[in-house]
């Protein structure tokens, strides 16, 4: 089979991204293909400002912040042995999981 899969990790949690990259890491070496990453990619900020009261106090503002994580990892010479580890492998909910082949 030996082609190239990548795997990219979304999360809103830190937390969660990196400890689903270290299970999908563990699940495809003891498959046999070799790993390469997690590759950090630039964290995406959303702000958004909302004025605290509705009528009076225009100038008070409060501002929220929503930071999307992001992981990139490619797996080369991958068997069908570690493609079936990847379909069988439980990720926490929270975690967008994209797989490009």
């Amino acid at each position: 089979m030996s082609q190239k899969i990548r795997i990219k990790l979304k999360s809103f949690d830190h937390n969660l991204v990196d400890k689903s990259a270290e299970k999908i890491i563990k699940t495809v070496k003891g498959s046999g293909a070799v790993v390469s990453g997690p590759v950090p990619l630039p964290t995406q900020k959303k702000i958004f400002t909302v004025n605290r009261s509705t009528f009076v106090n225009k100038k008070a503002r409060e501002q929220f912040q929503l930071c999307t994580f992001k992981r990139i990892l490619d797996i080369y010479s991958s068997t069908s042995k570690t493609i079936d580890a990847l379909m069988k492998l439980e990720l926490p909910s929270g975690v967008e999981v994209e797989i490009k082949v």
